[in-house]
């Protein structure tokens, strides 16, 4: 079964040309947050690592089939998360099929989504990701891991995995919002140096999907 899911995510992959994915969720948190942010990395990734990621985002519920058409999909807002046993079971089968989910706790989601993670891995451990990780290595170097991009608690960014088979499958970046950092200038003023450090961190995360 998981073979044929493999093979059926990869013929998707291929036909679909580098499309990703926004997770539109239920639970009342705010998916839709930081519009702009997956627009600016796909052209930052299409301009500096030579992707040819289509320049739109699509949408897509956890529960939907069309998930595994996507080798990355990402996920972010600031409150609470609920995925139904549908979603649960969608969700395991597109990450054990070779999909990638990256998680971008907006501040506020923490609580909520580490029992959903529960839920979809009951038998896997979110783990912390070393600095020496690939996903910080190439094609921008992060040798000390992963950036801080807007400080609210004082508190260190973390980089957790999920990982099958030894492959990073789920990615949930905490105490850092990449996301905010991805957004237009003009939303959260960031200084050109920070956005430029959460775009190649962002980067770092396509080119690991696509080189694994």
């Amino acid at each position: 079964m998981k073979k044929i899911l493999c093979l059926f995510l990869l013929a998707s992959i291929s036909s679909f040309a580098q499309e990703i994915a926004l997770l539109k969720y239920s639970g009342g948190g705010d998916w839709y947050a930081n519009p702009t942010s997956l627009p600016n990395l796909i052209r930052f990734c299409n301009s500096t690592i030579y992707t040819q990621i289509k320049a739109k985002p699509s949408t897509v519920e956890p529960g939907n089939p069309d998930l595994l058409s996507y080798p990355f999909v990402h996920m972010t807002g600031h409150g609470n998360v609920v995925f139904s046993d549908a979603d649960i079971t969608n969700l395991r089968n597109y990450l054990n099929g070779g999909g990638f989910l990256h998680i971008d706790d907006n501040y506020g989601m923490d609580q909520y989504i580490r029992k959903e993670i529960k839920k979809i891995f009951p038998n896997n451990n979110l783990v912390e990701i070393p600095a020496n990780h690939a996903i910080f290595q190439k094609p921008f170097p992060f040798p000390n891991g992963l950036p801080k991009i807007h400080e609210h608690d004082a508190k260190r960014p973390q980089a957790f995995g999920i990982f099958v088979e030894n492959k990073l499958v789920l990615l949930y970046t905490y105490e850092c919002d990449l996301g905010d950092g991805w957004e237009d200038p003009e939303v959260n003023n960031d200084p050109a140096e920070v956005r430029q450090k959460a775009l190649k961190m962002g980067a770092n995360i396509i080119n690991y999907i696509f080189t694994n």
